[in-house]
């Protein structure tokens, strides 16, 4: 298993439309992120995406409105003709549970919402929001098809 904490993804890391949703970290918000992706994703004529997308945000979005104590969660997402990356911002640290729960047994009840992540995803990470956001942490996902060796997405 590789370390998961990554380098911050760039802002528009694969080209193509960039879009963000804020929600209170409610209930709720897991369903309106998940909605939200869903429908860029048909717009931008991505079908083949939507459920992978709709598993891998609700996994990342329950979590930060679950394990953490933000008051917002952030949902950033860049859609190209050949991918998706979505990333989930809260005002949650990078913890050593988050890396924990990629080794949940299955005596646990949960802790496997990551590993989901992991086997839907081309890559996956996270990180601190940087400087300008401390205190922050970013999940993020991207699916679809890998980057040619040439780095042309």
């Amino acid at each position: 298993m590789t370390n998961r904490v990554t380098k911050p993804l760039p802002i528009k890391p694969f080209g193509g439309e960039t879009y963000r949703l804020t929600l209170p970290s409610t209930a709720s918000a897991a369903k309106l992120a998940r909605d939200f992706v869903t429908s860029l994703l048909g717009v931008s004529r991505l079908h083949d995406l939507v459920e992978d997308a709709r598993v891998c945000v609700t996994e990342v979005v329950t979590n930060a409105h679950r394990h953490t104590p933000t008051p917002l969660i952030r949902v950033h997402v860049a859609v190209s003709h050949q991918r998706v990356t979505v990333a989930v911002t809260d005002d949650g640290p990078v913890a050593p549970q988050l890396l924990h729960a990629l080794r949940a047994g299955p005596e646990q009840d949960g802790g496997r919402g990551l590993l989901i992540v992991e086997s839907l995803a081309l890559a996956w990470g996270a990180n601190t929001a940087g400087e300008q956001h401390p205190g922050r942490k970013v999940v993020w996902f991207a699916l679809g098809r890998p980057v040619p060796d040439d780095g042309r997405a």
